[in-house]
């Protein structure tokens, strides 16, 4: 395991991106950052850069104007930087996979180390994922 990997397990940075979602899966995420899901315990911080990310949790089916800017934000991160499909929306575009404006899946945009499911998926199941992820990261990926 290299340094900044052993690093990005000790305190994780997240950006949040929305690529048009409904909004329940960001209230779902900032409900994890509340004292009464506290993920702050195992080091997760939001930034507000994503120059200073050590991860990037996405929210949203990907549409044509966000595929290109999602691109643009997954170039500026640093690497190695994970990426967090959140929501049904994310992993597999729901109810708007005929929709004419959304494009191919996420995964197929951008490489994702995680997926968590879910419409919108509970705190519990975010927490659950990040701490899977740290797992993951520390057994070597």
């Amino acid at each position: 395991m290299s340094i900044k990997t052993k690093a990005l397990t000790k305190s994780i940075w997240v950006f949040h991106v929305s690529c048009g979602s409904c909004n329940n899966c960001d209230i779902e995420i900032l409900d994890c950052f509340t004292p009464r899901h506290d993920i702050e315990r195992f080091g997760v911080q939001l930034i507000g850069s994503v120059r200073h990310a050590d991860a990037i949790l996405i929210t949203g089916a990907m549409n044509r104007k966000s595929v290109p800017r999602m691109k643009k934000i997954y170039e500026q991160a640093p690497k190695p930087c994970v990426v967090v499909a959140v929501g049904q929306c994310a992993l597999s575009r729901h109810m708007f996979r005929y929709s004419y404006n959304v494009r191919e899946p996420l995964d197929e945009i951008l490489p994702v180390d995680l997926y968590i499911p879910g419409c919108p998926p509970k705190p519990e199941a975010i927490i659950s994922g990040i701490v899977k992820l740290v797992e993951k990261l520390n057994k070597g990926k």
